[in-house]
This record gives C-alpha cells, structure tokens and sequence, in this order.
C-alpha cells in the first residue's frame, strides 16, 4: 500500500511539473507565423512583400530590451512592420517594452493604431512613438509608394471602443490600387470588406489565450463564447482578415493551446 502511495504522488508531482513547463512554454515562447495573402491589382514591386505584424504586447518583456524577441524577428527579412494596438496595458502602465521593442527592429516603416489599453492610460505611448519614427494611423491613410508604384496602408481607431470612421480611413483611397487596413479589433471587418478593402490585419482578442482543438477560442472579452472571428486567416470574397493572438497577456498570464506570435504576411499578386 505504502508503495501505490508513493506511486501516485510521484504521478501527481511528475504531473504538475509537466503541466507547469506546458504553461511556461505555452506563455513565454514565440511563434512565427506566415501567410501568403492574395491581392488583387497588386502592383509588381509589391509583389511578394512581407508585412511583420505584430500586436497586444501588453508591457510583456521579452529578455532584457526584449533581446529574445527581437533575436528571434531579426532572422526574418521583410519590408513593413504593423502594430494593432494594446502594446501598453492599463493595469501597469509601462512605456519602455515597447520603445526597446521598436528601437530593436531593423529600419523598416512602421505603423501603429491605438487599441483600448492605450487609451486607457490616456494614450501616454503617443507622443514616445512619434518620437520613434512611427506613423500613427488613427482614421487616416498613407500612401506607400515604391519604384513609382503605390498601395494604401490605412488605420482606424480603436473599434473595441467605438473610435473607428472607416469611410475617413478610406478617404482619397478610391482608385483601383490595392488598400490594407490596421485595426485593433475584427470587429471592423464586416464593414472593411463591403468597402473593398484588401487586407485587414486586426489584433484585440489574443486568440482567446485559451483555444481548443477544433473550436478555437472559449472565451473572448466583449465577444463573449466561441467568436465567429476569434483568431487566423479569414477571407470572403477578394477581402482577407489575419488576426493574431498577440504578444502579451491581459488579466491572467496564461495561454493553452496558443502562443504568442508574431505574424508574416506575404503579398503576391492575384490575377483576374
């Protein structure tokens, strides 16, 4: 008997441990993940460009100055960064993650829309990331020209919290060049689409943090249970949707089926 007992604590011990190492990994080790996003009237020299998206750090550290991060985005070639919102977070209040994230990165245009931790401490990262460099898109738009060819990369404000004008994003963008589109939360896609948009690239629910085989996500603040846009690659039509789980936690650090990640999109060219 002593020794069944033995046995069955050392299966709850060794169970513990391996399910605290599944969390640990689960929380603190980055995916990459690609995809190749069809476009439609895509000029040729923007054909195969890659877009590093990233979004939701919340303050999360990565090593010190995000060195593990940013050894990990620096192995990978690509010609635009996009950032969708939430890289502060309200219950703590830090600037320096992001700015050593973004002083880490290669010279590259970046552009950022505001999500709602960033206004929930009163938008204080605004001025910093202007300081960096970093083209601010809130209901705005800008036009990326390369080798006298050019597409739009618009912004909305935050939709989470009723912020975003599409048709002011979107205003002047009416010729037939392809337009993406950064937003904080999905919730815009419904809209971006009937305005044919090519791309959205959105943030906001984090995947869930915990996502289950099959279902996805089990939970998402504000959308509450099994969201029909939750997390990954959507398309309708000739419009695509890439949300990405994030960087960073918000409430519980905890992540089950779900890392965090950084996202690569590629866009080729969609012949009609």
């Amino acid at each position: 008997m002593a020794r069944g007992r033995g046995s069955r604590r050392a299966f709850l011990i060794g169970g513990t441990l391996a399910g605290m190492a599944y969390l640990y990994y689960q929380v603190k080790s980055v995916a990459v993940t690609k995809y190749d996003v069809p476009v439609r009237n895509l000029p040729s020299p923007f054909d195969g460009f890659t877009i590093l998206h990233f979004t939701d750090l919340h303050n999360k550290e990565y090593g010190s100055g995000q060195e593990r991060l940013l050894d990990l985005i620096n192995h990978y070639e690509f010609d635009m960064v996009a950032i969708t919102g939430d890289l502060v977070d309200k219950d703590k209040q830090q600037i320096d993650p992001a700015i050593n994230l973004l002083r880490g990165l290669p010279q590259k245009p970046v552009f950022f829309v505001p999500g709602n931790h960033e206004w929930w401490t009163n938008y204080e990262i605004k001025e910093p990331l202007l300081a960096e460099g970093v083209q601010i898109l809130e209901n705005a738009n800008y036009k990326y020209i390369m080798s006298g060819k050019h597409i739009w990369i618009a912004g909305v404000d935050d939709p989470f919290l009723k912020k975003d004008n599409l048709d002011q994003a979107l205003e002047g963008t009416e010729d037939t060049t392809p337009r993406l589109l950064l937003a904080h939360a999905p919730d815009i896609y419904p809209s971006a689409m009937r305005a044919g948009v090519d791309l959205v690239m959105a943030g906001h629910t984090h995947g869930g943090q915990v996502r289950l085989p099959i279902l996805g996500a089990i939970f998402v603040p504000g959308k509450g249970l099994f969201p029909q846009f939750d997390y990954g690659l959507y398309s309708s039509g000739l419009s695509t949707l890439v949300i990405s789980g994030g960087l960073g936690e918000s409430t519980l650090p905890v992540r089950i089926n779900n890392r965090p990640e950084i996202v690569l999109i590629t866009l080729y060219n969609q012949n009609m």
